[in-house]
């Protein structure tokens, strides 16, 4: 595969990237500052689901590097390529659920995108990556929606 066949996905990746580091801050922000009855249980909850994010920023980084190409690093440029918005303010237990859950569900429609693009283009590793960030989105969603009271 060449750089230029691509280009097009490499972009997208750093898209999923961008998304993947906001929520990742997102996420952690709230395992900080959750409280309420339930805060135990969504204090744990927020952090499996910032753990995994953070390993995901790391593979799919590296992934973008495998492709030849360098990885955005930086909150400038994060936030200027992210779909997803960054908390600024300080919502209660159960809009944070809401808010995360539909963070989650538009980063699986993101990376289901990625994958249709991939596949196309013959990148099968970027394929793959981004099936198992579908299915690793839908998983944190339903879990943050069933915690919803």
């Amino acid at each position: 595969m060449t750089k230029k066949s691509n280009s097009s996905v490499i972009d997208q990746m750093q898209g999923l990237l961008a998304d993947t580091y906001v929520l990742y801050l997102k996420t952690q922000n709230y395992h900080w500052n959750v409280t309420g009855p339930n805060f135990s249980g969504l204090h744990l909850l927020f952090e499996q689901q910032y753990s995994e994010l953070a390993q995901a920023v790391d593979a799919i980084a590296e992934r973008i590097r495998s492709c030849g190409s360098y990885a955005d690093g930086s909150f400038k440029t994060f936030l200027s390529r992210a779909s997803i918005d960054e908390e600024t303010g300080h919502p209660n237990a159960q809009e944070m659920l809401r808010r995360l859950a539909a963070d989650n569900r538009q980063l699986a429609e993101i990376a289901s995108t990625l994958q249709k693009n991939a596949e196309a283009e013959g990148d099968l590793g970027s394929a793959d990556l981004a099936a198992g960030r579908i299915s690793l989105h839908e998983k944190a969603a339903w879990m943050l929606e069933a915690s919803i009271d």
